[in-house]
């Protein structure tokens, strides 16, 4: 049975620190920090943990609302979701995930573009 990337990467644990990571460089970015300006970031990132750890192959933990929903009224746009993009390949590089499955996670998160833009 293959490994899955939540695990082959230490679990939440390690998730929990990417999470982390990904939300400091998000913060500092004017592009999308103001996004984020009313949000609680300690819930933000217990969220995002439970969801990234459940779309990349751990226990499903992540029982909200749809991507639509989350983000109905934030008019995100392409630059938008290309600064995150961007932002959480740099906190998978940083804990030293490798290329493959950087893309893979990516692709992922690409498949949500539709579901997050224009909202």
């Amino acid at each position: 049975m293959m490994e899955t990337f939540y695990e082959k990467y230490g679990g939440e644990e390690t998730i929990s620190k990417v999470v982390d990571y990904f939300y400091d460089l998000v913060l500092a970015d004017h592009t999308v920090n103001d996004f984020f300006k009313n949000t609680d970031m300690e819930k933000q990132r217990k969220h995002q943990t439970k969801f990234i750890s459940y779309a990349l192959g751990g226990p499903n933990q992540y029982t909200d609302q749809s991507m639509a929903k989350v983000h109905a009224g934030t008019n995100l746009q392409p630059n938008h979701f290309d600064a995150i993009v961007m932002h959480l390949r740099a906190a998978l590089t940083h804990f030293g995930v490798s290329e493959g499955d950087i893309a893979d996670a990516l692709n992922k998160v690409e498949s949500l573009r539709d579901d997050i833009l224009y909202k």
